[in-house]
């Protein structure tokens, strides 16, 4: 096991309750299901807190999220490249409160939302410590998905998910970019993701801590962090509220059935990651994305048989 007991069961913990949130919202932002007169279900979502979504068809936007992916890719990259922490820091904290803004905004005035969410990422970013760093984390993925699951579907969705899997192998594995990335982030005390580290003291400047010379097992293990992506959190999450769209519109289940149902993935994804947080190797990198897509397919299949069944 590559992280402690402890450790293990937040990351898994928080990784549920973060995609559980985030359903719970998505599910929250539909408006109102309507039959139209050739007997489709159209399913109408609200505007985000940041106004409409573009009209996109979803092979559309699966190559916007692929071209968004792989320029976000390469400017952090370039960050990281030239020592930009100051830009990294504001270019998160925007995406911090843009994300959370759209999340508060399904249950609450846009203003109010906009003031919660800029609270919040000014605390992330000035005050950091590990609660509200993986608080907020539990809200920014559900913001983008509530963006991006009404432009999509399942089949488009899958060719995501098989697209970044393959990706983030390459990128883990190959050229090792990734590792670059998550060292470089939680070097500047600003991660995307889930994280935890070890000691309990909240989150602390690596750099710092492998500078204090300690002498026990123990103490050594406060220099050490357990964390989890942000890609690790909102894709899946994703592919949950498509899935819950198709229930809707092609089972004609109704908007709380779709909710619980669609439940079944987020099961199969966290079993997923556990095996590959329990079967992982201290000092090692993995790709989560591949466990997480198995996941994703298995917890779909399960939900395919029982409405075929």
């Amino acid at each position: 096991m590559k992280h402690t007991l402890k450790v293990t069961i937040f990351l898994i913990l928080f990784f549920f309750i973060s995609q559980i949130i985030g359903i719970i919202i998505i599910n929250s932002s539909i408006d109102e299901i309507v039959k139209t007169e050739t007997g489709e279900i159209e399913i109408v979502y609200s505007d985000t807190a940041l106004g409409e979504r573009p009209e996109m068809e979803p092979n559309v936007s699966f190559w916007y999220i692929i071209g968004a992916v792989l320029i976000g890719t390469s400017l952090i990259l370039l960050i990281i490249k030239f020592r930009k922490v100051n830009l990294w820091k504001v270019w998160f904290f925007l995406a911090v409160w843009l994300t959370t803004t759209v999340a508060l905004g399904v249950f609450v005035e846009e203003i109010i939302a906009y003031a919660i969410a800029l609270f919040f990422a000014i605390w992330k970013i000035f005050k950091p410590n590990v609660y509200v760093h993986n608080l907020t984390e539990l809200f920014m993925y559900a913001g983008i998905a509530v963006i991006f699951v009404p432009l999509l579907n399942v089949f488009w969705t899958i060719m995501l998910l098989l697209v970044i899997s393959a990706y983030d192998i390459y990128a883990v594995w190959k050229s090792k970019h990734m590792v670059k990335m998550a060292n470089f982030q939680t070097e500047a005390n600003i991660f995307a993701g889930l994280f935890f580290p070890y000691g309990g003291k909240g989150i602390q400047k690596i750099e710092k801590i492998k500078k204090t010379k300690v002498k026990s097992e123990s103490k050594k293990e406060e220099g050490r962090v357990a964390v989890l992506g942000g890609g690790d959190i909102a894709f899946p999450l994703i592919f949950t509220g498509v899935v819950m769209n198709e229930l809707i519109q092609f089972y004609e289940f109704t908007k709380i059935n779709a909710l619980f149902s669609s439940f079944v993935v987020s099961v199969f994804v966290t079993i997923a990651l556990s095996l590959l947080l329990i079967k992982s190797e201290k000092g090692k990198f993995y790709p989560a994305m591949p466990f997480i897509t198995a996941g994703c397919l298995v917890g779909y299949g399960i939900i395919w048989l029982i409405n075929y069944l």
